[in-house]
């Protein structure tokens, strides 16, 4: 008998160490129910939360539902969930074809197109490759820009970088100084698509540089653009009460992600960002059963892929006064924290981010968490530039998917996840 309470003893001690009142096997029970979402978030149906097939709407039909589930209340005077705004957006809801030679390329594994590309079509297009290292100076630029014909063949363009000096821009600026004609670009870089909200003239595909320029004689190119002026989105902004129902402790994840690339290529976003939203959704269930002083105010944003769109719109159009937001924490990329996490804006607050330490050496939680300065990377950003002290927190480790096809549920390790999860709710119920 004297054994059995001592082993009772040890496991009580085990349980105290892993932090506030949560159970000693959350740690384990945590990855299979955030993984529920992840999937849910990155199922087909959901078309990568971004611009065609309505792919952002039903990831927030979603998200409201659970809401709801957890009995969030509406913050403000606005009696619903929802906030909606617009902004511009280039989309690719329909034909997306690039083929050599009569050989079909994939997309997104074998090419992707530029984020603000018009529309083209054309069948076995003859093939002229343009060195841009000739290009000593704007003169000879304006001058080839004009020796170019829309629709008479495909251009390939080497030597990019080398251009980009005389024009004195970035690369990722290059194919908005284009003309309208279709255009094929090497690049060595892995294939990393985004979002637009800004059409160009011109049509450019990237390529991986091995494929053989020599070996290609003849293009075909159909891509079906469709430029949105006001593309509908939605923030959803839920609270909890607390004792103190006027002051706020935030919790913050984007919803969206890139959608589709034409009709086949679907790029998931489990990593970035249906892994931050699922750990949103688990503090929302968590905190509807552990009340707290301060009130908790939630948001999933949508807009972020798009340049931190929907956090911006809050910030000018707040449902809570933004001086009544004690903290904010953000989170983005939470599928692997082998290597622990590094927290933006550290430098910014060193008292919260030392508790943020202690707590972690405290629990033995994760193998370190690193501190980082300011960045606009994410929808703490336009927060901490009005004044609300912020945090933007992510995870390090996993195989490096981002912005490409790969980025998938199964994909993700979630290795010490759940050691995440504790820490953050810890330190949220912890911060001043």
């Amino acid at each position: 008998m004297f054994r059995f309470y001592i082993i009772l003893f040890i496991v009580y001690l085990f349980s105290c160490s892993r932090g506030y009142g949560q159970e000693a096997e959350g740690i384990e029970a945590i990855k299979p129910w955030l993984m529920k979402h992840i999937s849910a978030l990155t199922d087909s149906g959901m078309h990568g939360r971004g611009y065609v097939k309505s792919g952002r709407q039903t990831a927030s039909a979603y998200i409201q539902k659970e809401f709801k589930k957890y009995g969030l209340k509406h913050a403000g005077r606005k009696k619903t969930l929802v906030q909606h705004y617009f902004f511009p957006v280039n989309t690719f809801p329909g034909l997306m074809e690039l083929s050599f030679n009569g050989k079909r390329q994939v997309p997104g594994k074998d090419y992707i197109i530029d984020a603000g590309s018009s529309s083209f079509s054309a069948n076995n297009l003859g093939f002229e490759r343009i060195d841009l290292a000739l290009i000593k100076d704007k003169a000879e630029w304006l001058k080839l820009r004009k020796s170019i014909k829309s629709q008479s063949k495909i251009y390939y363009l080497d030597n990019v970088d080398s251009v980009c000096k005389v024009l004195n821009i970035k690369k990722h600026f290059f194919a908005a100084e284009l003309p309208e004609a279709c255009y094929i670009i090497p690049q060595q870089e892995k294939f990393i698509w985004t979002v637009s909200q800004e059409k160009i003239p011109a049509t450019v595909f990237y390529i991986d540089d091995n494929t053989k320029a020599a070996d290609i004689k003849t293009v075909t190119a159909h891509v079906d653009a469709e430029f949105i002026k006001k593309s509908k989105n939605d923030n959803i902004i839920g609270v909890l009460p607390g004792k103190v129902k006027d002051t706020f402790i935030a919790i913050t994840a984007h919803y969206d992600h890139l959608g589709m690339m034409g009709g086949e290529a679907i790029f998931p976003g489990a990593s970035d960002n249906a892994s931050g939203t699922a750990m949103l959704l688990y503090f929302a269930s968590y905190f509807s059963t552990h009340p707290q002083h301060y009130s908790m105010l939630f948001i999933s944003f949508s807009g972020e892929e798009a340049g931190l769109v929907g956090s911006a719109y809050f910030t000018k159009h707040p449902r809570v006064p933004l001086n009544r937001i004690k903290f904010l924490t953000n989170i983005d990329i939470m599928g692997d924290a082998t290597d622990g996490i590094t927290v933006v804006n550290a430098t910014e607050y060193p008292a919260q981010f030392n508790l943020l330490q202690e707590i972690n050496t405290r629990h033995n939680y994760l193998p370190q968490v690193k501190s980082r300065g300011k960045a606009a990377n994410s929808d703490h950003y336009h927060f901490s530039e009005a004044g609300v002290p912020s945090f933007f927190i992510y995870t390090n480790g996993g195989k490096g998917f981002y912005h490409d096809i790969s980025d998938k549920a199964n994909e993700l390790s979630m290795n010490h996840i759940g050691d995440v999860t504790h820490l953050l709710v810890d330190f949220l119920m912890e911060i001043k």
